[in-house]
């Protein structure tokens, strides 16, 4: 029978500054210098260039599963800020060292039917997120940086017997290494040198992945994706034109926000849908866009649904007037609950089948946490998650669309290739 001592803790998360090497004969640039206490271990494979014809499916995927979280995230009228892209790769990893049903019901809920393909896929999506980040040319023929860094990290107790077979896959095809801990004499310590590696790897924006209380002496594993991105509107907002005005919260109430201006002749383009009116803003480079909708009163999801599926749609090109306030976030979320509402109920009780991922020591998972930042001003997007704005000189022109974001709104970061939904959110008080 499965004891408390036997659990397994596993935590998504996101935001990242530098992609740790855990696969050998990559290319890639040395390993960091560990941390205090931690010793690398990694399976002796090179890092795979994926699978990019099984790109398309990994995005479809992630958008259903969003799809189904979304509506059990909590109340309709807080704010919300995750990054799809970072759980379902923490849930990925995880998923790689299950069998049996726990394994049937993981890929049910991630939407995934061929786990060997949707590996190859993430691996090949993950590589063409991480080469968009470099110096990209504004629209004024200024020159900026688009920061975009993601990495996977497996933090395990040094005295557990780990498969082969698992930490080959990961170190392959996610790129991610085991970092070793002492979690069953030294479960503080542990918990401090994971929180300490990730706060660096996300700027900070993610102090603390793991509060107090999350890991004990029952702790064997945690894995971590992070994610981090900043980036440039294409045309910034123009500072001057930003003034005071009502922000209508969903209770009723009016706050005043800072409201942020962009004129007809920017970049936008205007994206409607059956349930929602919105438009899509490019960052600098055009390889990155936030996509934000007004969603009609009451089909919140069903418009959340209809944007993930329209990520890559052209839009219609005509002058877009849009007024949109600032905001700056941080929402931790835990998942636990919402994925057993899904049907991943197996994974965290007695059922557990985890012995791919460790064949001694039966595991079950115990928490499920993901924390996201996203800050959004007149000159761009910062966004992290450790499971992202520009005005121009350039020639007048008609008002086509007005998209006033003066009520909760949604809003996704994504690349404009793939549609891979980053970071999803909903700006329900920006004050």
């Amino acid at each position: 029978m499965l004891t408390r001592r036997d659990t397994l803790r596993i935590l998504g998360a996101a935001g990242l500054a530098a992609p740790v090497l855990t696969a050998c004969g990559d290319g890639s640039s040395p390993p960091a210098p560990d941390p205090a206490g931690m010793r690398l271990v990694s399976a002796e494979v090179a890092r795979s260039a994926g699978s990019p014809a099984a790109v398309p499916g990994v995005v479809a995927a992630m958008g259903s599963f969003t799809g189904d979280l979304w509506p059990l995230l909590g109340r309709a009228d807080r704010n919300l800020a995750l990054s799809p892209y970072s759980i379902a790769a923490a849930l990925a990893m995880t998923v790689n060292g299950a069998a049996a049903g726990t394994r049937s019901q993981m890929l049910d809920v991630l939407h995934i039917g061929s786990l060997a393909s949707y590996n190859g896929g993430i691996g090949a999506l993950t590589r063409a997120i991480e080469g968009l980040a470099g110096p990209v040319e504004l629209e004024d023929g200024t020159s900026d940086r688009i920061a975009l860094d993601s990495a996977n990290q497996l933090f395990g107790d040094g005295s557990t017997t780990w498969g082969r077979a698992f930490l080959t896959v990961l170190a392959k095809e996610y790129g991610a290494g085991m970092r070793t801990v002492d979690f069953r004499h030294a479960a503080e310590e542990a918990r401090t040198l994971v929180n300490a590696w990730t706060a660096e790897r996300t700027h900070d924006r993610i102090p603390m992945i793991l509060p107090a209380g999350v890991v004990d002496e029952a702790t064997r594993l945690v894995l971590v994706n992070a994610l981090y991105v900043k980036a440039p509107w294409l045309s910034p907002f123009d500072k001057q034109s930003t003034r005071s005005g009502p922000f209508h919260r969903a209770d009723g109430t009016t706050v005043t926000v800072d409201l942020m201006h962009s004129g007809a002749d920017g970049s936008a383009v205007w994206v409607p849908g059956t349930h929602f009116v919105g438009a899509r803003l490019p960052y600098a480079g055009n390889t990155l866009a936030m996509t934000v909708a007004l969603p009609d009163g009451g089909h919140e999801s069903a418009a959340l649904v209809e944007m993930l599926t329209r990520l890559t749609h052209r839009g219609d090109p005509g002058g877009v007037e849009i007024s949109m306030p600032r905001w700056t976030f941080r929402t931790p979320t835990d998942l636990k609950a919402p994925l057993q509402q899904l049907g991943m109920t197996d994974a965290f009780t007695d059922a557990a089948d985890f012995r791919p991922m460790s064949p001694t020591d039966p595991l079950q998972v115990s928490d499920v946490l993901h924390d996201a930042f996203v800050a959004v001003d007149e000159d761009g997007t910062e966004a992290a998650a450790a499971t992202a704005v520009v005005m121009g000189e350039s020639s007048a022109r008609l008002t086509d669309h007005t998209l006033v974001l003066d009520r909760p709104f949604l809003f996704v970061i994504h690349d404009t290739a793939h549609g891979t939904p980053l970071f999803v959110g909903r700006v329900a008080d920006p004050s």
